[in-house]
């Protein structure tokens, strides 16, 4: 099985949100691991896929996923 791109591993983080958070950190896990192999250090979502599209939502997303290593930025409207 190959290793997911940044893309199919941000794919299933929205996957994730969608399903109450289903296996939500084997998922941020994976993303960091395709961050890394991309060399990139930040994962960009759109905030209009999210399940909490707020102020106060964005900033949990941003502080859990912090706490996993992956720094959350988002995508302009």
């Amino acid at each position: 099985m190959s290793e997911p791109s940044v893309a199919d591993a941000t794919n299933r983080i929205y996957e994730s949100l969608q399903a109450d958070n289903a296996d939500i950190d084997m998922r941020i896990a994976a993303l960091k691991e395709a961050l890394t192999r991309a060399g990139l250090k930040e994962a960009v979502f759109d905030p209009a896929r999210l399940v909490q599209n707020n102020r106060s939502g964005r900033k949990l997303m941003q502080a859990y996923f912090r706490q996993r290593g992956v720094t959350v930025k988002f995508s302009a409207p």
